[in-house]
């Protein structure tokens, strides 16, 4: 099938006395849809309780199931932009966000079947594959397009190139929770515990009624509080709530697919011959990031060792970051969930957290891609390793003394050392397509740059995968550490079964970290806050491996220059 004429490059060729300005907002607009991938974490919630509600149901998908969404989505972004980068080369930026549109868009449309059926596979598909691909694409789209309108400033063009998607959360999180409040509804309330029959069989708790058994949740006074005053701590119906995640993701899919449809057509690029009028080449020198003015043709690039410890160091950056990113919501809910007050939770920073995550990774974007045009790519990634990796060292201590205040002294440390990560994550993005630029020169780098992100997709598995592992492994050696303190009877009266069904309750989700905590003896501390420390400390050792491929970077061998 062939491609219109409309979408192709020859046709979108801007006319002399054209504005290279008016080219970034079209690419700014593609990537704060696509960017919302960045506020995924909104969404592990809802989806975790989809059945219960209130509550995890025997049913739902379990925490770690979900995550693999989120890192799906970004895999097939690699993969998709390691495919598209000489495709975008061939057919223009236009076709590709064209492309981009359609399977973000439906990628969200194809989940939204996935969670009304209930269908974890094709969520996978949708989000993840389809949504995964609209990703890559519309990531890579504008990249080369903006080097070649800036070649004065190619920090400032990725930076401007790449900001939108790190700022995608910033309106995708308030827009999310704004739908999933819109649409969810509250579960059926049967009564109180002590008004109902219950049973618990095979980790479940069920009511027995004339009409038989119905499976439920008990539901604690901070489990209703999502849903205000209006609901009270008791016993609800499994199945006859609704989070709203399915009407979100319809929503999403349809809005998405307008704007991103829109920005495509507004894509130009400049003529062969153009260059910004005053400027000339700078002098090819080892300074500010050792600038070649050679070009190195794709497959060259790939066979030298300068590609391969730039991937490295762009997989070391991405995993350190990804991870927290995809479970951030969460995590500062664990951490700091039980220590806080009521207001300190409803106060901004708290509440905002994913919002604030989207704002400095979009102003490290561009903050650091035009430093590294001062200061030089390979000085910027310095930076990024060795205080990133003092910052992730600094969580578990924050962690640890959590406070009771939203200006206690731990809350403050996690939230700037976290804040700080982000913009050295978004501006690492931003950065690298700059450095491939110096080191390959600039007529393949949107190809090269393609290539590269195969890095991302391999984050992507390693940084979510690896920080629900290792969180998965701290609450089971939690949940057995609080089992073996707690008083049988109390245990039994609590959750219908004896203590020696420990792990078949903790496998139906009727026994929780919190609820143990509920029968716990007093003076128990809570591990709720120490669950990451294990995952902050490997990130740091990840930032430890970026930093020495960094440092082992140098200027590539003149062999592998086309020659002119």
């Amino acid at each position: 099938m062939s491609i219109p004429k409309i979408l192709l490059k020859e046709s979108i060729v801007a006319k002399p006395g054209f504005n290279r300005w008016l080219v970034p907002p079209a690419s700014i607009a593609i990537h704060l849809c696509i960017g919302s991938v960045y506020a995924w974490s909104v969404f592990n919630t809802p989806l975790s309780k989809e059945l219960g509600v209130v509550g995890q149901a025997a049913g739902d998908w379990q925490f770690e199931h979900i995550v693999w969404i989120f890192s799906i989505a970004i895999v097939f972004l690699g993969l998709a932009a390691a495919i598209a980068g000489r495709w975008l080369e061939k057919v223009g930026p236009r076709c590709v966000g064209v492309t981009a549109a359609i399977l973000w868009g439906g990628g969200f449309l194809i989940g939204f079947l996935g969670i009304k059926l209930h269908s974890l596979p094709l969520l996978y598909l949708g989000y993840g594959v389809f949504g995964g691909c609209g990703l890559g694409l519309g990531y890579v789209s504008p990249v080369s397009t903006l080097i070649r309108w800036f070649p004065d400033r190619r920090g400032l063009a990725t930076g401007l190139a790449i900001m939108g998607f790190g700022g995608g959360a910033m309106i995708g999180a308030p827009l999310k929770r704004w739908l999933l409040q819109k649409f969810d509804k509250a579960p059926e309330f049967l009564g109180k515990v002590g008004e109902l029959n219950m049973v618990t069989e095979n980790g479940v708790r069920y009511v027995q009624t004339d009409a038989g058994k119905q499976e439920v949740i008990v539901a604690s006074a901070a489990d209703v509080a999502q849903f205000g005053d209006s609901m009270s701590a008791g016993v609800y119906a499994v199945g006859t709530g609704n989070t709203g995640a399915a009407t979100t993701f319809l929503a999403l899919g349809l809005i998405y697919l307008v704007v991103m449809l829109v920005a495509a057509f507004a894509y130009r690029v400049p003529a062969d011959d153009w260059k910004p009028e005053g400027w000339t080449p700078p002098e090819e020198t080892a300074k500010k990031g050792m600038i070649t003015q050679h070009d190195v043709g794709i497959s060259s690039a790939m066979k030298t060792p300068q590609f391969w410890f730039l991937w490295i160091v762009l997989c070391m950056n991405v995993t350190a970051g990804i991870g927290v990113i995809g479970v951030a919501k969460t995590m500062i809910g664990e951490i700091f969930g039980s220590q806080l007050s009521s207001e300190a939770k409803q106060g901004f920073f708290f509440a905002n957290y994913v919002l604030m995550i989207s704002v400095f990774n979009m102003v490290g974007r561009f903050f650091w891609a035009s430093i590294s045009d001062w200061i030089g790519r390979k000085p910027t990634y310095t930076i990024f390793f060795v205080l990133g990796c003092c910052l992730y060292l600094s969580i578990p201590w924050a962690a640890a003394n959590a406070g009771a205040s939203t200006m206690s002294t731990s809350f403050i440390t996690f939230y700037a050392a976290t804040m700080i990560i982000f913009t050295m994550y978004g501006g690492g993005f931003a950065t690298i397509p700059a450095y491939l630029a110096d080191m390959f020169g600039s007529k393949f780098v949107g190809a090269i740059h393609g290539r590269l992100l195969t890095s991302w997709s391999v984050a992507g598995v390693l940084g979510p995968v690896a920080i629900a592992k290792l969180r998965e492994a701290s609450i089971t050696n939690s949940i057995a550490k609080l089992a073996s303190n707690v008083d049988k009877e109390k245990f039994a009266e609590k959750f219908g079964a004896p203590l020696d069904k420990l792990d078949e309750l903790v496998a139906a989700k009727t026994v929780t970290v919190q609820k143990l905590m509920e029968i716990a003896p007093e003076g128990t501390i809570d591990p709720t806050p120490s669950l990451y420390n294990t995952t902050m400390y490997t990130m740091a050792g990840l930032l430890v491996i970026g930093f020495f491929a960094n440092i082992m970077i140098k200027p590539v061998n003149p062999k592998h220059h086309i020659k002119t």
